[in-house]
């Protein structure tokens, strides 16, 4: 029986790739007179990459992984407007308010009731901690854990920190790669609530399948009679 249930923030609990979409938009509208969108695209992508082990997940990392590809897409001929539009940018995406999803104002606080809830997110700590507070639903939940990454090592290291059972945990997530399935490697469960929009580095080439403790939803209010049936 569930007795603990991690979820995922980021696309999952509030809206967060929009954002980022948009800021692309803007980057390749900002470049276009150097390159068309999908070579910005593609070297952008590759900085964050190269970037990742650095400066880690998050606006941030991103923001500087913008200026660098600036730099390289136009030869060090990017200009000091073209870079304060990127850091701009950035900023907008750092203030922008925490949009809910549909269904997430009510079954958390549902949920809450009956489970030990555990908000597992990746990213930067302080803007991380800012979208918590202001979701409103930090009383819901019994931990917050903001991992530089969300592999088995990391999901080991919180059931030690919790005192998880495997066969107790449930993780609630909208990345197959990051929020299912390490869990389900490690003997949890995992339901998938997809998102409409997917990170390139976040998607994978196939689902868990046939898996008994994975289930997939479209929506998030389904998910108290699903757990219920784990």
């Amino acid at each position: 029986m569930i007795r603990i249930i991690g979820f995922d923030a980021d696309d999952t609990l509030w809206r967060n790739e929009d954002i980022f979409e948009r800021a692309h938009e803007r980057y390749r509208a900002l470049l276009a007179r150097h390159h068309p969108p999908a070579e910005v695209d593609r070297v952008l992508f590759a900085a964050e990459m190269r970037n990742l082990g650095l400066y880690g997940y998050g606006v941030k990392g991103f923001t500087l992984s913008c200026v660098e590809a600036a730099v390289e897409l136009t030869q060090g001929r990017v200009t000091g407007p073209e870079i304060a539009e990127i850091i701009a940018t950035g900023r907008e995406m750092l203030a922008h308010p925490v949009e809910l999803l549909a269904g997430v104002a009510e079954v958390v606080p549902q949920l809450a009731r009956d489970y030990r809830l555990l908000l597992i997110t990746k990213g930067d700590l302080h803007h991380q901690e800012r979208k918590v507070a202001a979701s409103g639903l930090a009383a819901h939940f019994h931990a917050l854990e903001i991992v530089s990454e969300k592999d088995s090592d990391a999901y080991n290291r919180i059931r030690q920190r919790h005192g998880l059972a495997w066969e107790e945990f449930v993780m609630v997530g909208n990345s197959l790669k990051s929020d299912i399935l390490p869990v389900l490697q490690l003997g949890g469960a995992g339901v998938h609530v997809p998102y409409h929009l997917t990170w390139q580095h976040e998607q994978v080439e196939a689902a868990p399948g046939d898996q008994p403790r994975f289930r997939r939803i479209e929506r998030l209010v389904d998910l108290p009679a699903v757990v219920a049936g784990l």
